[in-house]
């Protein structure tokens, strides 16, 4: 089964009409902007700070659940039983979640999706088509596992090498596809996939598939560690952050209007209102795309508020810069905060029963409210860069 991704229909057209202007344009591309209006620049500095720091403890946070899931995954591939397959997973599902929010540092063309030495499509890239890493259902020779011609060993250099080689479904490494080697194809509406611990064990290619999820999980840690390093003062692009905080927070607000509107309420949820097709789910085999779409909220408001892991907050927030310019836009955006939070934690799960049957639905019509307040947020992130007198666009 191949996920395809496709254009949003025009009643989910989001809202890039009315932001893609001038400034902070697509990922990778430079703003112009200078100044904040009524932000002096040793303030714009203070907030560049306050949002390397929530940067650096989110990762850091990411980073510390992911080598438990890799903990996690050793202890399954030395002694395959189903606790230790229930151990791996529920250890993927703590990691995911803890990820989840460092989504809000993309689309501005940061660490982790610089147009040359991004690793995101390494990191995250979906969707993916399980027949390229494994078998599928009528397929039992299909996927890199089992082909011992062309992929005599499976390292972590092959897998990086095989990732997006030949189309952009052909993802070999990343969160997606751990999650297909550990839940296995979902094909059963209303519960998660279903791979049996015999895949490790009796079944063809055991040795290969666990080799295969040793090493992608492997990689997976080093290279959250690769983008956080990059946050650390003195790197390069520290240095570069640090050069102009105005600029820097044009591209903060960027990435998280770009992450609400065109990512989130597009990508991930208005493609798949539409197609109503379980394939266009984001985390299909572990079903755990409302806890992915509750994530990239957080991450949203850690980066407003200034709000780190522990609950603490930073000194210096976009929020606080804001609130001293228009205290009506930092209100109204903080209440839009609010109530897209509020939208996403409404929706029952799973997600693929949501996309399903007619419009009047209770799920179908709870998505669609959490989906029209997620275009709405991505409109108030524009109206806070407006109220600095900068422009940004949060089209993806």
């Amino acid at each position: 089964m191949i996920k395809r991704r496709r254009l949003l229909g025009a009643g989910f057209a989001t809202v890039v009409a009315a932001t893609a202007l001038a400034g902070v344009g697509a990922p990778g591309a430079g703003a112009v902007t200078t100044s904040l209006e009524g932000v002096s620049a040793e303030e714009a500095n203070a907030a560049a700070e306050g949002y390397a720091e929530v940067v650096r403890a989110s990762y850091d946070a990411s980073i510390a659940s992911a080598k438990q899931l890799q903990t996690a995954v050793q202890a399954f591939v030395a002694s395959p039983t189903q606790e230790t397959l229930d151990a791996a997973k529920q250890a993927w599902i703590t990691a995911r979640d803890h990820y989840g929010p460092t989504e809000a540092f993309r689309l501005y063309g940061g660490p982790i999706d610089h147009p040359k030495t991004g690793l995101e499509g390494q990191i995250n890239a979906w969707p993916l088509d399980e027949a390229y890493i494994d078998s599928v259902e009528g397929d039992s020779d299909a996927g890199i596992v089992n082909d011992t011609e062309d992929y005599p060993e499976i390292t972590h250099d092959v897998l990086v090498e095989a990732n997006e080689e030949g189309g952009e479904t052909n993802i070999s490494t990343g969160w997606h596809a751990i999650e297909f080697l550990l839940w296995g194809q979902d094909t059963v509406a209303g519960q998660p996939g279903q791979r049996p611990v015999t895949d490790y064990t009796t079944a063809a290619n055991p040795d290969r598939r666990a080799a295969y999820l040793t090493a992608a999980t492997d990689l997976l840690v080093s290279d959250l560690e690769e983008v956080r390093a990059q946050w650390d003062d003195g790197t390069k692009h520290m240095k570069d952050w640090q050069k102009n905080g105005a600029t820097a927070v044009a591209k903060s607000l960027r990435g998280i209007g770009a992450l609400s509107a065109g990512e989130v309420a597009g990508e991930r949820m208005a493609v798949a209102y539409e197609t109503k097709d379980q394939e266009d789910e984001h985390s299909c085999f572990s079903d755990n795309t409302n806890a992915d779409i509750a994530g990239d909220q957080v991450g949203i408001r850690r980066v407003y508020l200034g709000e780190l892991p522990d609950g603490s907050t930073v000194e210096t927030s976009i929020s606080s810069l804001v609130e001293q310019v228009n205290p009506k836009v930092d209100a109204a955006m903080r209440e839009q905060l609010d109530a897209t939070t509020a939208a996403i934690e409404a929706l029952p799960a799973p997600f693929e029963e949501l996309i399903v049957g007619k419009n009047t639905e209770p799920g179908r019509v709870a998505l669609l409210a959490a989906i029209e307040e997620l275009e709405a947020q991505g409109k108030q992130i524009a109206k806070v860069a407006k109220a600095f007198r900068t422009k940004i666009s949060v089209e993806v």
